[in-house]
């Protein structure tokens, strides 16, 4: 081989190790800044991030965090795919008996409709859970579909580990202590998302629809949508929990999918768990940690 062949070989080498130190380098200081974001702070707090499929960071990742409403995106994943197998779209229709609008829990479904004796589509319930986040209409919807059981066992079956889905929202209502049953690590939740948007057969219009309904997604707005350029888009669903028996907030959550304008992306898991911090507290470390990393993203260099 031509010597300067060599020599350009060689050049591009030493050029590809110090991007890749260089990158390394930046990745490892932005793992200290979210760290430094979450030291101090009373409560627990784990945080997962994968960029363009590939690149992931996390922290505390190690802990079972309570998935409280983010558990209605994997419950939706498995309504998607129990309608397909059963040769059913999202507009089939679902009987409501009164009995299934439970009192004191929170449902704009039950809201709109007291009296229930209604039909509604898969469609709408489906909505109201990941728009609005309503526990009537994610019972409904485990009621149709298996129960958690079965949300859990299909979420598993397309290669998705450390989680359990086993309670209701009404299992957590009458006994706090179940708002713990279902948890996750922060990167099996970003994973989760990240599959969802990136690797899912686009075939399935209903997993189309679940895509559509989480980029309108209206809660949480003060969590990791707060952190994010208006420029970008983002599809997400929160949970929040109550408070449990040492008077410390169970859950605040937020699971993220974003798109760049220079069409990157990347999935983003916030999980602040058992925490003494006020409710405000809590949104707003979401919302820097989120800030933190969009900032880090869009000043990278694309390979």
């Amino acid at each position: 081989m031509h010597i300067n062949n060599l020599l350009k070989i060689s050049l591009l080498l030493v050029a590809a190790f110090l991007y890749s130190c260089s990158k390394n380098e930046t990745s490892s200081q932005l793992q200290q800044e979210l760290q430094t974001i979450i030291d101090g702070k009373d409560a627990t707090i784990g945080i997962a991030l994968i960029a363009n499929d590939t690149d992931t960071l996390s922290i505390n990742n190690d802990i079972e965090y309570p998935l409280m409403s983010v558990m209605k995106m994997h419950q939706a994943i498995h309504v998607a795919k129990w309608l397909q197998e059963h040769d059913l779209d999202i507009y089939h229709m679902v009987n409501i008996p009164p009995e299934d609008l439970k009192p004191d829990t929170y449902s704009p479904l039950r809201d709109s409709f007291p009296n229930g004796n209604i039909k509604l589509t898969v469609k709408h319930l489906l909505e109201y859970t990941l728009k609005l986040s309503d526990n009537n209409a994610c019972d409904i919807l485990f009621k149709l579909t298996g129960g958690p059981h079965a949300t859990d066992s299909c979420i598993r079956s397309i290669g998705m580990t450390d989680f359990l889905i086993t309670a209701t929202e009404d299992d957590m209502h009458r006994d706090i202590s179940q708002s713990y049953a279902n948890h996750s690590t922060p990167l099996s939740a970003a994973s989760l998302i990240n599959d969802l948007f990136t690797k899912t057969d686009d075939t399935n219009r209903n997993i189309q629809f679940i895509r559509q309904t989480m980029l309108d997604c209206n809660t949480g707005l003060a969590r990791i949508p707060k952190g994010i350029g208006a420029d970008a888009k983002i599809a997400h669903k929160t949970g929040t929990g109550d408070r449990n028996s040492q008077d410390r907030w169970i859950g605040t959550n937020d699971v993220a999918y974003i798109m760049l304008p220079d069409g990157s992306h990347y999935s983003l898991a916030v999980f602040v768990k058992d925490s003494f911090e006020t409710p405000e507290t809590n949104e707003a470390i979401i919302a820097e940690i989120s800030s933190t990393v969009y900032q880090y993203l869009i000043t990278q260099p694309r390979d």
